[in-house]
């Protein structure tokens, strides 16, 4: 059993004598782990860093089994970031979403286009990877069956001034009908509507409402909490507001 695919690197664990066990992100085998020999190597520990571009290749005697990894590395993503703290907190905090949210060998074409997708933007300009990053985590909400329902107000049905987010049903809730539940409810950035410019105040909002969702339907099924490097990465965004 093996297959060569283009794939995102998400997590590495030391294991044995230099080894370590890896996990990947590819369109049709999904989140897929197998052991990399002298995979913290000198040689070799570039390579396997979170947020790479990798074509990977996996080679196992039985499907089930763990098997070994191996690849070439396609965009360096992580070493790119390494001067930007903010870019380098963003890419981990998307692969260890991903790695955390999402079932083992289980493809989401979906899922993987926009990482690859949000990578390709970070690289360019860190601003505009932002939005891109709590759209994909919407988008991942949506593709495990947690969408939340942002076209309409929730208590009016209109479509108008949508400005806030019920945390309870996931639905929007526009700036007339919010009365004196206000306080109670996640505010709306515009870009996730489609709309306008954004700033740091707007990804904080974004990454707390999208946050909100994943802690509670994602990783609160698995009894976990957000994984620490989503929760280092609102944190440097608030800060910056």
């Amino acid at each position: 059993m093996e297959w060569d695919a283009p794939a995102v690197v998400l997590d590495v664990r030391p294991h044995g004598e230099g080894g370590a066990i890896v996990s990947v992100m590819t369109e049709a085998h999904g989140r897929h782990a197998g052991l990399a020999k002298g995979g913290t190597s000198r040689g070799q520990a570039a390579l396997w860093q979170a947020g790479n571009l990798v074509e990977a290749r996996w080679v196992g005697r039985l499907a089930d089994q763990l098997g070994a990894m191996s690849a070439e590395m396609v965009h360096p993503a992580a070493a790119l970031a390494m001067e930007d703290p903010l870019a380098l907190a963003a890419l981990r905090a998307a692969c260890a979403v991903a790695e955390g949210a999402l079932p083992e060998r289980e493809a989401h074409p979906r899922i993987f286009h926009g990482l690859v997708a949000f990578v390709a933007t970070l690289a360019r300009d860190t601003a505009l990877a932002l939005p891109d990053l709590v759209r994909w985590e919407a988008d991942l909400l949506a593709e495990l069956g947690y969408g939340l329902d942002l076209a309409r107000c929730a208590v009016t049905g209109g479509t108008e001034d949508l400005a806030f987010v019920s945390p309870r049903s996931g639905r929007a809730v526009s700036e007339p009908a919010a009365g004196e539940w206000r306080d109670r409810l996640l505010p709306l950035p515009r870009f996730l509507l489609g709309q306008g410019p954004s700033t740091a105040a707007d990804w904080a909002a974004g990454l707390k409402l999208t946050g909100h969702f994943l802690a509670r339907d994602v990783f609160g099924v698995q009894h976990k909490g957000l994984p620490a490097a989503r929760e280092m990465l609102l944190d440097r965004v608030a800060a910056a507001t």
